[in-house]
């Protein structure tokens, strides 16, 4: 299998929960990924090779969020899921990488469980809710509502992704409109919601790791000041693609090395 890509699943206490893995290095490199509208599985082979940069130096593992979840879940219980998946596998002292979301999740993470976080890289995500993502994610709560998922995904690209990236793939927009339609629409629903119950920023001097902001100045998503803020906060490192929006961690051709950096440092 290419870069020894598996997908696995664990099963703790009835608490389900997919997850890949690849790479052959030691060190142990936990992503933690966005708000998407399907899950992980079928993409072990596609994710190792967009991460291959760490195939060699690190074990790469990436969580989905558990198959069955409550109505009011939050982004506290989303880091205790990682926590406990993390135990399970007897998982500490990783580097964690959190996009949007999962940014969000891996603040969580090393704030309560710093023994599982060893170095940290926040990649276009927040600390505390902000006018621009509770607009954008109430309105995406409402379009699959009404069960408008060409507009859903549509709006979705364009929040993320440049100008130019979208008018470079314009002709594939009906495509991604059947591929990234919710397969399980109560459940993205519901984790969208999760999205803004994030509030850590008064709790961030407790993180003690290491930690790298990268933030996209054109971010229609969290806003490009949310990444700023944290830094500010956390008076770490960060670098900002001024040009780039919420998707820079698949736009920027250097994004994965720069990550990559950080860790290897």
């Amino acid at each position: 299998m290419i870069y020894n890509a598996r997908e696995e699943k664990l099963d703790i206490n009835g608490i389900k929960m997919d997850y890949i893995t690849f790479g052959r290095g030691n060190i142990p490199l936990v992503m933690i990924q966005g708000l998407n509208t399907n899950g992980i599985k079928g993409t072990a082979v596609w994710l190792a090779y967009m991460y291959r940069i760490f195939a060699k130096d690190f074990k790469v593992y990436l969580f989905d969020r558990r198959e069955t979840i409550k109505e009011d879940i939050t982004v506290k219980d989303l880091a205790e899921d990682m926590a406990v998946a993390m135990d399970t596998l007897g998982i500490k002292g990783a580097c964690i990488l959190g996009v949007s979301q999962g940014g969000m999740i891996a603040q969580y993470l090393a704030v309560r469980r710093p023994d599982l976080v060893k170095k940290l890289v926040l990649a276009v995500t927040l600390s505390r809710n902000n006018d621009t993502v509770v607009s954008v994610v109430n309105n995406w709560i409402d379009m699959t509502k009404q069960g408008d998922f060409r507009r859903l995904v549509r709006d979705m690209a364009e929040k993320m992704y440049s100008d130019a990236y979208i008018k470079r793939y314009r002709l594939f927009m009906p495509l991604l409109t059947i591929l990234q339609k919710p397969k399980d629409v109560h459940r993205f629903i519901t984790l969208s919601k999760s999205c803004l119950t994030c509030d850590i920023y008064d709790e961030l001097e407790k993180i003690k790791c290491p930690v790298f902001v990268i933030g996209g100045g054109k971010d229609k998503v969290v806003g490009g000041k949310a990444s700023e803020e944290i830094a500010q906060k956390l008076g770490c490192k960060i670098y900002m693609y001024s040009n780039l929006g919420h998707a820079a961690y698949e736009e920027a051709r250097d994004f994965n090395k720069k990550v990559y950096d950080f860790f290897a440092e």
